[in-house]
């Protein structure tokens, strides 16, 4: 289990990064405040929204049963 929380954790923080900048803050200070005036997001976009939340809940869930095994013992 502990591996399995370390193999999400990468990939969920990864995932994160990999988001565009919604602007000001830190992705302005390295690029990522030149960026098209389109409104709508893009499907490779959408797509990593919903990866992203799908590894936050897996890691969630990972994160509860470590804490119910670790009580149980």
């Amino acid at each position: 289990m502990q591996i399995a929380l370390i193999i999400v954790s990468l990939l969920l923080i990864l995932t994160v990064l990999l988001h565009k900048g919604r602007g000001g803050g830190l992705s302005d200070m390295f690029g990522g405040g030149i960026s098209s005036t389109m409104g709508g997001s893009s499907v490779a976009e959408r797509n990593l929204n919903r990866i992203t939340l799908a590894l936050a809940s897996i890691w969630v869930a990972i994160v509860v049963s470590l804490g119910l095994l670790l009580s149980a013992s």
